[in-house]
């Protein structure tokens, strides 16, 4: 802003011009607050722009009434409506199955696997080590890791899926 306009100035002399001219457009107190507040501040930031200062107040109206040309586009563009106006239009969003199993049930039906299975698929599965590694840990041939693997997830699937699973899981506690 240049040197000779003042802002608190322009902002006692102009503001409630302003405020009347911003609530005569858009019919909300707070939405004409917002609009003035942002004409000022536009003007605190891009005054020094401005070459004559006999022309502030025309400056203000038009920077208001682009503001509020502006920010009704952009309410046309996107609308806003209030979610009970449009609840029949959200589609239906049904609950998703869990995607991991339950700890408790896993674990217990870890324990029950032979323990030639458990090995391999806790230090693959819980400890992130590669089937290189655990051909070394466990001093098994690389194809023996990834078929016991195999092989124990395909038992500790049956477990889990079995109906009794859960109840036998308690008794084994």
């Amino acid at each position: 802003m240049r040197g000779d306009m003042d802002l608190d100035r322009l902002v006692d002399q102009h503001y409630a011009a302003l405020y009347r001219f911003a609530l005569s457009l858009a019919g909300h107190e707070s939405d004409a607050v917002d609009l003035v507040q942002e004409a000022f501040y536009l003007l605190a930031s891009k005054g020094h722009q401005l070459n004559d200062p006999t022309k502030v107040k025309s400056w203000l109206f038009t920077t208001l009434y682009r503001l509020f040309i502006g920010g009704r586009r952009r309410l046309l563009r996107f609308p806003q409506h209030e979610l009970a106006e449009v609840d029949e239009e959200l589609p239906a969003v049904l609950p998703e199955p869990p995607g991991r199993s339950d700890w408790d049930v896993v674990s217990q039906c870890l324990l029950r696997l032979d323990e030639t299975f458990r090995a391999p698929i806790a230090l693959f599965y819980l400890e992130d080590y590669s089937y290189n590694d655990i051909a070394g840990i466990l001093h098994v041939p690389l194809g023996t890791v990834k078929s016991r693997i195999a092989r124990g997830i395909v038992a500790l699937q049956a477990m889990m899926a079995s109906p009794a699973a859960s109840g036998a899981l308690t008794r084994h506690k």
